[in-house]
């Protein structure tokens, strides 16, 4: 099928084109971007798709890109992504904006039940019933010119978002599509809290099971390997593999052989960051014992699991009633922080995790069946 491609290569031509789109109702955004090497994404393409044509932005050409960033600020059109997540980074990363209000079509797929976490193939075949040629999503989106195959994928795509927000739109209640928006709205304000580096030792593997005192050690180096990744602008584990924290804040080796010896740790880690690795771990280990980050909770033993299916029966049986795609509902992660709140005998407490409709849907239902567990009679 003939596309109608626009190209918008200058800032001028940006600007003019973001007037316009401010005045839709909606638009569709799909990003192209390469990230092999940084921490950051590194924009290829932008593509905006307003239904009639799809316009290409060559990010390599624009240099003020507050224009584009008002737009993706504009409440009154809605930005139209699918599976968005890294697209958000690259508007973050390209324009410091994130489009709000935000309407993923993925998410959209699962309030319709026509599946959880689908694809955009899949969609497109599933609503449009169009098959479209295997993707370029691997390719050099930084190579200029770009391939002629390159393009009519790109176009193609943000051309076929737009009708497949029109076609979701018309089956969507005005509940579900209210429910679409807030999720989308979650999915930016988490991007907005941008974790703090000294709080990511409570997300490292097994550190539940270190001392306090090597807690202390592993918040350090969590903490350092996030703020070098983002300075440095090269993935985590070119800083530090994940699989060598734990060890390191275990032994917590005081020079370079040992160093060397700990479980996946790359010689070039020791060779350009070894010192300041040792350092770093001396000066940790004499923290005084009144700063030592509290000890984390042990996972939940195999004894949950059954009262860990009884709430997740919940939000099961809300999806059938709603014809919702279960995995929507309550998230394995937020159900296993509620029952840490109080296990095994209570009190229970929401996490603040479980927000929104989901909270008032279904959190009282979930202290309810936590009540009754933990009820003699």
């Amino acid at each position: 099928m003939a596309i109608d491609i626009h190209w918008i290569l200058d800032d001028a031509s940006l600007a003019r084109h973001c007037a316009d789109w401010r005045a839709l109702p909606f638009v569709a955004l799909d990003t192209e971007f390469m990230r092999v090497d940084t921490f950051y994404p590194i924009a290829g393409l932008l593509q905006v798709g307003t239904g009639e044509r799809a316009y290409l932005i060559d990010p390599l050409q624009i240099a003020d890109w507050q224009p584009f960033a008002a737009l993706l600020a504009d409440p009154g059109v809605v930005k139209v992504l699918h599976a968005c997540s890294e697209d958000l980074e690259v508007f973050q990363r390209l324009t410091g904006s994130l489009p709000t209000p935000l309407f993923d079509t993925q998410l959209a797929a699962g309030y319709l039940n026509l599946g959880f976490s689908m694809g955009y193939s899949r969609l497109v075949q599933a609503v449009l019933n169009i098959e479209l040629p295997k993707g370029e999503t691997r390719s050099d989106w930084l190579q200029r010119p770009l391939s002629d195959t390159q393009i009519s994928y790109a176009a193609e795509d943000v051309l076929h978002l737009a009708e497949i927000y029109a076609a979701l739109q018309q089956r969507l209640s005005p509940q579900k599509n209210a429910w679409v928006l807030e999720d989308g709205a979650e999915l930016v304000a988490n991007l907005r809290r941008e974790t703090d580096p000294d709080e990511l030792y409570r997300e490292a593997k097994l550190a539940w099971k270190l001392s306090r005192q090597q807690l202390a050690v592993l918040r350090v180096l969590c903490a350092w390997r996030e703020r070098e990744a983002r300075a440095r602008n090269q993935p985590r584990n070119r800083i530090i593999r994940e699989h060598s924290l734990w060890p390191l804040a275990r032994t917590q080796p005081d020079n370079l052989v040992a160093l060397a010896r700990i479980e996946d740790m790359h010689p070039k880690t020791v060779r350009q960051d070894g010192e300041t690795l040792l350092q770093l771990i001396e000066e940790a280990a004499a923290t005084p014992p009144a700063a030592w980050p509290e000890a984390l909770p042990e996972p939940l033993p195999v004894e949950a699991s059954g009262l860990l299916k009884k709430l997740r029966a919940i939000g099961q049986r809300q999806a059938e009633r709603l014809d919702i795609a279960p995995e929507l509902m309550l998230r394995k992660k937020i159900l296993e922080a509620l029952l840490k709140s109080g296990y095994p005998d209570g009190p229970y407490e929401l996490p603040d995790a479980l927000r929104g409709w989901r909270r008032e849907l279904m959190g009282q239902a979930l202290l309810d069946c936590l009540a009754a567990e933990g009820d003699p009679a």
